[in-house]
């Protein structure tokens, strides 16, 4: 065999080789693109549930804290259920700040089960859904905000729009699990502020982006507050 015709043949079986190395990696990238079609993002999704392990342990830490002895001075005098879960929630408020984890949401119906955290940046719903630091916390009288993803790390809202009046949703905190069902939802542009006013009742919204993809709206449910079981001190 001369040399001219092994280098050829040298040379059909490293394009051979690339060819096929270029299949694997264009199958890769459509199975990517499904998943995040179908589902959300694999690599951030990835991020997000190890983080969720993290902050379940801090938020583990959180719920050992006892009050200081003037909290609980003053939690012993008072006799009514709603303001103890009230003091629990501003005081458990002042010993948080951003990125901190808060508590646990709970949607039965779409499956999210995912600590939520202080703050609404681009950090802090990297790694779970986040309290609308504008918003009361749950406990306080107001309407409680808190965001997620829809498409990316951990797309703990990405099902939101599949929520019916009267589904639950809890919010389960150190000092109490709160129960809410939801009202309505509605889709709205990114400026309306006034989703997060107080009204006449206590209550919860849920926002995401929206349509999937997209920021150019917001989907927002609104749920109320329809239970309060007082836990820890506040109980």
């Amino acid at each position: 065999m001369s040399t001219a015709t092994a280098s050829r043949r040298g040379g059909r079986r490293a394009l051979r080789g690339v060819a096929n190395v270029m299949i694997v990696v264009g199958a890769l990238l459509l199975v990517d693109c499904a998943i995040t079609l179908l589902w959300q993002e694999p690599l951030s999704a990835l991020y997000a549930h190890q983080r969720q392990h993290a902050l379940q342990r801090r938020l583990d830490a959180f719920a050992r804290v006892t009050p200081t002895p003037a909290e609980h001075h003053a939690l012993v005098k008072m006799s009514d259920p709603d303001r103890r879960v009230a003091f629990a929630a501003r005081a458990f408020d002042r010993r948080t700040s951003e990125g901190d984890p808060l508590g646990r949401i709970r949607i039965p119906r779409i499956g999210v089960s995912a600590v939520f955290v202080e703050g609404t940046g681009t950090a802090d719903l990297r790694t779970g859904p986040g309290h609308y630091p504008g918003t009361p916390l749950p406990g306080e009288r107001g309407t409680v905000g808190i965001a997620g993803h829809r498409t990316t790390y951990g797309a703990w809202f990405r099902r939101i729009n599949q929520l019916k009046p009267g589904d639950r949703v809890e919010l389960n905190m150190a000092y109490g699990r709160f129960t809410y069902r939801v009202e309505r939802t509605r889709i709205v542009a990114p400026t309306a502020l006034w989703v997060t006013h107080r009204v006449s009742y206590d209550r919860l919204i849920l926002s995401a982006c929206h349509p999937l993809y997209s920021a150019a709206q917001r989907i927002v449910v609104f749920a109320r507050l329809v239970n309060t079981l007082p836990r820890g001190d506040a109980a």
